[in-house]
């Protein structure tokens, strides 16, 4: 099979490349515009590792990414393109709705007009579901939780985009469930949580668990350093997923294809993989030997006091359920921390 992956040398698009690179019989060809920190690094790792096709192509281009989609003709495109950080969508809201939004539409319709039978994986968010203030949350002294959802949400949660970020991200998201009910293009929706792994180079904006990692390896040399900062008061939640079992599900969506077509479904690790920012700084404080100090600033804008993944449905659908628990995936984690850091 042909495989093409936007955003092919971000962090999901680079591990899910060397996947393929790995495996026999598979083509790959990558798309990126290589703006994103870490992205022309994550481009020579991968041409370390084998042979793809790469175009430096950006996704607002309607017309270029046209001609890409007609000559390769591939049986899957893996779409992570995009903008990915709520602070720069606060900055900048129309950059944001013209990556995010356009860039998907400018996808959707190439594939309709010349590859109508390919298999469309994207990549949404929690997000589209808002800030979820109408959910009962009780404070303890290091998470929020909810009685009402020991299991964390399911997908017939309410859509209600909040921010720039999840207004575009949104779009994104119901133009590809709408183009396999319209059109009969065979689309998945996947609306992640909190990813990390290597090939990540996590800032303060996006990817929390890798920039605080990052931060908390500064107090083994500095021990007083102080410049960590904090939104909010760190109880908020994610589950968080490993980037291996993140590279199992996209393959598992596309082998269920029959199943997983013209639907979504929320991913994450879980409860059991479930993780506020103290917790966090619990675990790294234990393993690095460190005491972790940091300053609190006002709470982000539509920031989620929690969201856990229900994984009933992703299960039923593929089988597919994480591996790598998150204790083992943070010291994994530190590990990659390690190395970009020297």
């Amino acid at each position: 099979m042909k495989y093409l992956i936007t955003g092919g040398c971000g962090f999901l698009g680079s591990n899910l490349a060397h996947h393929l690179i790995a495996t026999d019989n598979n083509q790959l060809v990558i798309v990126d515009n290589l703006s994103r920190t870490g992205s022309r690094s994550n481009l020579d790792w991968l041409k370390e590792s084998g042979e793809f096709a790469f175009y430096e192509c950006d996704v607002r281009n309607y017309e270029d990414l046209g001609e890409i989609i007609k000559k390769e003709m591939p049986d899957v495109v893996f779409h992570l393109a995009g903008q990915v950080a709520m602070t720069t969508s606060l900055q900048d809201p129309i950059y944001d709705f013209s990556v995010n939004a356009l860039g998907t539409i400018n996808l959707l319709e190439n594939i309709r007009r010349y590859d109508q039978n390919a298999i469309v994986v994207y990549s949404s968010t929690n997000k589209v579901y808002g800030d979820l203030e109408w959910v009962n949350y009780q404070e303890n002294s290091t998470r929020y939780v909810s009685a009402d959802y020991p299991q964390g949400f399911a997908e017939n949660v309410p859509l209600s985009f909040s921010s720039p970020y999840g207004c575009s991200k949104g779009s994104a998201d119901q133009y590809m469930l709408d183009y396999y009910k319209v059109f009969g293009v065979k689309t998945v929706v996947f609306r992640h949580s909190s990813m990390f792994g290597g090939r990540q180079f996590s800032t303060a904006d996006q990817g929390w668990i890798g920039w605080f990692c990052q931060e908390a390896l500064k107090f083994v040399k500095e021990p007083n350093y102080s410049g960590l900062t904090v939104s909010g008061n760190g109880k908020q939640v994610r589950d968080i997923l490993f980037a291996d079992d993140m590279v199992d599900l996209y393959f598992a969506a596309v082998d269920n294809i029959d199943k997983t077509a013209g639907q979504c479904f929320n991913i994450g690790g879980g409860m059991e993989n479930s993780m506020s920012i103290l917790e966090l700084f619990d675990m790294l404080e234990e393993e690095l030997k460190v005491k972790i100090k940091y300053t609190n600033l006002p709470t982000r804008v539509s920031d989620q006091k929690i969201f856990v993944a229900d994984l009933t449905k992703i299960k039923k659908y593929t089988g597919w359920s994480p591996r790598v628990d998150k204790f083992a995936g943070i010291k994994k984690m530190l590990d990659w921390s390690i190395k970009i850091m020297k």
